[in-house]
């Protein structure tokens, strides 16, 4: 008998926490629900009795944005990890995101995550879980050589993604993720920080409170002036963070907003005639309880745009009321609706527009994805597609295409979980951080092109402009004249800081490369 202790995350008006003794053997262990994230958990082999030994590695989700519903010990060495389902909707299993410690030094493993709802996947094409410890805090990827997704017999031929890891060092915490977080925390100082600069372009207004009672915040960037009453103004409007996995969105969002309220000659000519609106995140429910796709009472959000509810959807509620408001004002042009997604199939960032029987509208549609292409190297005009498919009927781009005004143009902007490949090289190259935001400020930049082809800027300054390379940080945009980077810095890290694991000679051990042989695998 194992006996894992569940923290359901749920509504707090409802339950704080539930803990559950689940009894399983070999013959159901893949049937047992997996209802909530593990707290604590130590793996120990079947019959021990007594408290955890160094090695007995201990296992935490109940985390904000945490996820991992369930362990199975198979070996030493070996590990089928379970991912929780999004709350009240079993459908969805993608994000993970779980801490590991307990660990011996040089102690090696193989982690079997073996439910997921995908079968197409980006692990197809050499993605790989992100790993940080509590010594090395920053993000980097495992090693596309020591991970496996493959068809397993043992999970009734289910897609599993199989991971082989070495931990050297003992007193560390080591965080594994499906990929880089991006929490509603996080967003709350990011938020508080900018409002604490007191700069006269940048507001901040609570739009509604969630079902958790969290906040919905939307942001304002543009030059006083242009909130006169009396002037009209020009609206471009964003949103991200509608699918709470989805976390590249958010840093996206954040490169936007870096850029924007920069003293980059382009940003401040953007304010100076354009009015942004951006919400960060609309699901900040789902985004805390680590959902991948769902809401806390089990929506996927970006399926009920035509009809949200006040007290199941309050946010999309809110923001839809707030967009159709802007788009009735006769002060007001909202010349763009952009929802920010991160895609777990495909390669680079592009767009997702819709079709129009007015062939004027549908080719005054396709202008602006190509002039992010001629900004950004990893935007991907190929993967540009204008459709209305059925299955994404009640998205925000195919429900506010369709009654916000002929002049509008509505977009979802998507971005790799994990890769980009530019016209120049066959390579593709891994996202960090950095990278995300670097289409932000694209995408940002883009605004002056297409305003400028428009007449309502002038020629200057150009887009083109392309500030000196180097890391971008809060200093940086507290010094005047300072521009937000146009490159990121892809050098080659300190090996020191490297996990063992990048070490062809940590994985000699014969007992581990057997057990993958057993397996029947597709990669």
């Amino acid at each position: 008998m194992l006996i894992l202790y569940f923290n359901v995350q749920l509504n707090k008006t409802i339950v704080k926490c539930l803990h559950i003794t689940l009894h399983r053997s070999e013959s159901d262990s893949t049937e047992e629900p997996v209802v909530g994230n593990v707290n604590k958990f130590a793996v120990v082999p079947p019959g021990y009795n007594g408290r955890p030994k160094k090695g007995h590695m201990i296992f935490d989700a109940c985390f904000e944005c945490g996820n991992l519903g369930r362990v199975d010990y198979i070996t030493e060495y070996e590990y089928d990890l379970f991912i929780r389902p999004d709350t009240c909707n079993p459908r969805f299993r993608v994000w993970f995101n779980f801490t590991v410690e307990n660990v011996k030094a040089d102690q090696r493993a193989i982690f079997n995550i073996v439910n997921f709802s995908k079968t197409k996947s980006l692990y197809r094409e050499g993605m790989s879980p992100l790993v940080k410890s509590t010594s090395r805090p920053k993000w980097v990827r495992i090693p596309a050589k020591h991970v496996y997704y493959y068809r397993c017999p043992d999970h009734r031929k289910n897609y599993v993604m199989s991971f082989s890891f070495c931990f050297d060092k003992e007193d560390d915490i080591y965080q594994f993720a499906y990929c880089y977080p991006y929490s509603y925390t996080r967003l709350q100082n990011y938020l508080d920080n900018l409002e604490k600069k007191n700069m006269d372009f940048f507001s901040r207004e609570l739009l509604c409170l969630t079902v958790q009672q969290r906040r919905l915040d939307m942001i304002t960037i543009t030059n006083p002036d242009n909130l006169d009453p009396e002037e009209t103004k020009r609206v471009v409007y964003l949103t991200a963070r509608v699918h709470p996995g989805e976390t590249p969105a958010s840093y996206v969002c954040q490169g936007v907003i870096d850029f924007l309220i920069s003293n980059h000659p382009i940003a401040k000519v953007l304010r100076e005639h354009i009015v942004f609106k951006i919400v960060p995140m609309l699901n900040p429910d789902g985004v805390y309880l680590g959902n991948y796709r769902c809401s806390l009472m089990g929506f996927d959000l970006n399926r009920h745009w035509l009809e949200p509810s006040p007290w199941a959807h309050p946010t999309l509620y809110a923001t839809k009321n707030n967009l159709m408001e802007l788009d009735r004002s006769d002060k007001c042009v909202l010349d763009f609706y952009i929802d920010l997604h991160a895609h777990s199939t495909l390669m680079n960032g592009f767009m997702y527009g819709n079709t129009y029987e007015d062939m004027e509208r549908y080719e005054r549609q396709s202008v602006f994805p190509k002039l992010l292409c001629a900004n950004a190297e990893d935007f991907s005009l190929n993967n540009t597609n204008f459709n209305r498919d059925a299955v994404k009927a009640g998205t925000g781009r195919r429900t506010l295409g369709g009654c916000l005004d002929d002049n509008s143009h509505c977009y979802t902007l998507e971005v790799s979980f994990f890769s980009y490949q530019t016209s120049s090289s066959s390579t593709a190259m891994p996202y960090t951080e950095e990278g995300y935001m670097k289409l932000g400020r694209n995408l940002a930049r883009t605004f002056l092109d297409y305003y400028k082809m428009t007449g309502l800027i002038s020629a200057k300054p150009s887009s083109s402009i392309v500030p000196k390379p180097g890391r971008y940080n809060i200093r940086d945009r507290e010094r005047a004249n300072t521009d937000p980077p146009s490159d990121f810095d892809e050098r080659p890290r300190n090996n020191r800081l490297d996990y063992h694991i990048n070490n062809t000679s940590s994985y000699g051990d014969t007992s581990i490369r057997l057990q993958f042989r057993d397996r029947e695998r597709r990669y």
